[in-house]
Formats: C-alpha cells, structure tokens, sequence
C-alpha cells in the first residue's frame, strides 16, 4: 500500500505491483509505503477521502507468473508448498489445488497454522485469520485476493498488467500528479520487476484446467473482460 498526497495505491499480488510502487516511491512527491499487499480495510479512515488505485491480471496469467516464481525461490513460500505437496507436483496439480482452496479444508487448516498472526513487510502477507477468509467463498485464489484488497473503496481505478506503463502514466496524468519529468523517465527505461522465466501462459493449459481456473476466477474475469 502506498500512500501519496493525490491517491491511495494497492498492491495486488503478482500483478505489476513492485514497479508500480518503485514508480510511486521514486517519482511522487510525497509518497510513501504503508504496508506491504494490504488492503483498503487496512487504510487508516483519515486517508479514506482520497481515491484508489491498482492493477489487475488475466488470472491464467497469474497462475504461470505465480507458480514458476515459486518453484525458482530457494526456499518456496509456505503457500506453494501446501498446494504442491512440497514440490511433489507439477503445474497443473499445483494449480487444482489453489484454485480450489477455498473447498479444501485440510489445506486451509495446514495454512492457518503457517501463516502468522500478524501483518509482515514482505511475501504474500496473509495472516492466518486471512487466510482462513477463503473457506467456502466458492472463489478462486487470484479473486479471493481481488476481492480482499479492493473491498470497501468507491470505485477503484484498476490497470489492467497489459497496459501497466501506459495506464500509470494516464493515472498520474488524470489526477494532476507533479511527477514529471521523473514518472516519464521512469515509464519508458525501468525494467519490468519481480518477473519469473516462463513461456507464454496458454501454453501450461490442459482444456480441464483452462475451464477450472474459468469458472473459479469469475469475479474478476467478468469484471476485467478478461480471455484465455
């Protein structure tokens, strides 16, 4: 979460965010960290008036990003581990298992025991009441964490990773952001951030698992007119 004088940044996992706040943090006067992938329940209510901004991801697309990140980490995070029975399977058994979490509740108990108790400043940052919020949702990992960080805030402006450049600087440009002529500096010669090596994401889809993660990821493939 990033605050600054204009607007209210939130970080969706896996999702643009580290060079969305590296853009913020470098380029926006006044701007400054507030927490790591919090969500809008946890802005303090005196910075409530500002409007809200973030990203989002085709969720096909995330899955890829967040698997192969995993699986390049010397030490994968406790998440990974539990849907991959600790490495043991490949991509699409990983997947299953995140993507129907919210059904499983052996897994989700194994969570809650992993995960701490408090807010970190790195990784995932779900606590384990957080993680418990996903049992019987009925919503696929990617939308449970949507749904978590922009719950509450009046109509979020949200940029899609396919445009993440050209819509941060139409963000900053729409709210009269003096980021100039840093932002623009930075938009066209950072590197993108936090990638993962992988091929393209339709590649690692069984037609099963393309359908799974459809029907799971509703809630933001529906609002973002998203397509495999």
């Amino acid at each position: 979460m990033i605050i600054c004088p204009e607007f209210i940044f939130l970080h969706l996992h896996k999702s643009g965010g580290t060079f969305a706040n590296q853009l913020l943090l470098k380029c926006v006067p006044g701007a400054r960290r507030a927490g790591y992938h919090l969500p809008y329940a946890e802005l303090p209510v005196s910075y409530r008036h500002l409007p809200v901004a973030g990203t989002v991801r085709n969720p096909w697309d995330y899955y890829v990003s967040w698997y192969f990140f995993q699986r390049q980490q010397e030490r994968p995070n406790a998440l990974f581990l539990t849907c991959s029975d600790n490495g043991a399977l490949d991509f699409a058994g990983t997947i299953r298992n995140l993507v129907t979490l919210h059904e499983d509740p052996a897994r989700i108990r194994v969570l809650e025991a992993a995960f701490p108790t408090e807010f970190m400043q790195h990784g995932l940052n779900l606590t384990s009441r957080c993680i418990a919020g996903i049992r019987g949702t009925g919503l696929g990992f990617y939308s449970f964490l949507y749904r978590r960080l922009y719950a509450g805030a009046a109509a979020p402006r949200i940029i899609p990773t396919e445009h993440l450049r050209s819509g941060l600087r139409a963000l900053l440009a729409g709210l009269a952001v003096p980021a100039e002529p840093l932002a623009t500096l930075f938009l066209e010669q950072a590197p993108p951030m936090n990638t993962s090596r992988h091929g393209p994401f339709r590649d690692y889809y069984s037609p099963a698992l393309r359908d799974l993660v459809g029907l799971h990821e509703q809630a933001v493939i529906l609002a973002h007119d998203y397509r495999f």
